[in-house]
């Protein structure tokens, strides 16, 4: 699959600033100022709980079924509700959540070097996330990562969210991109490589393990193990 590209587009959360490990990091310590294990609820059973609620409502958010402050608080109450914990505000929870987790600056092994190594190589970088406009410009700023973008492209300001053709037609024009010279690198399946796919763009493929989607019966997916890797497909 391998062509002229210029303009490469990165999904942000597990693509190169790891979400699962800094979610689980704000968590716990929102998990303790809360001080919820005196309520008896151990803090892996809460998280799970809340993970499983979270991922639901982000579905529905994605299809517009819900909105912002509808998915912020309910990912909260609902996990409230099945642990039987009382005396607590969700929204008071969720905004301290949101508070530490741009904090958090684990990022997927190997993102700072291959992104040194495409600045060098004079690619035109730019990201493309899902995602609340105030917490995703934090952790780019705090993780050091938002000195390697052009652009950044947030669903909550373009109004619509990946896998939608909107949020990368309105990516490719502002970056002055064309999509033949395009290129989406993402861990999403179904919102990040299949949204690329659909719009036009080539796209790459970040899920280390075998995974039967990233198959050949898609021209112009790739698939890498990890992102180093990503120079085997430029």
């Amino acid at each position: 699959m391998k062509k002229k590209y210029t303009h490469i587009f990165f999904d942000l959360d597990n693509t190169l600033w790891d979400f699962r490990k800094n979610s689980r990091c704000a968590m716990e310590v929102t998990y303790n100022n809360f001080e919820i294990a005196e309520l008896g609820v151990e803090f892996d059973r809460f998280y799970e709980c809340y993970s499983e609620n979270n991922t639901a409502l982000w579905t529905a958010y994605r299809k517009k079924e819900v909105r912002k402050n509808e998915l912020t608080r309910q990912r909260f109450q609902l996990t409230f509700d099945a642990l039987s914990i009382k005396g607590i505000e969700p929204d008071q929870m969720n905004d301290y959540y949101l508070t530490e987790m741009p904090k958090q600056v684990n990022l997927i092994e190997g993102a700072l070097d291959i992104l040194e190594y495409l600045k060098a190589k004079r690619y035109k970088l730019f990201i493309i996330t899902n995602g609340f406009r105030e917490v995703q410009y934090k952790k780019l700023q705090n993780s050091g990562l938002g000195t390697y973008f052009e652009k950044v492209f947030i669903s909550e300001d373009i109004k619509t969210p990946k896998p939608g053709n909107e949020i990368f037609e309105y990516a490719i024009k502002s970056a002055n991109a064309k999509k033949v010279n395009s290129l989406m690198v993402g861990d999403d399946w179904d919102v990040d490589i299949m949204g690329a796919y659909k719009f036009g763009i080539d796209a790459v493929y970040l899920q280390p393990g075998i995974d039967q989607k990233a198959t050949d019966e898609h021209g112009g997916v790739g698939k890498i193990l990890n992102l180093n890797e990503l120079v085997l497909v430029l």
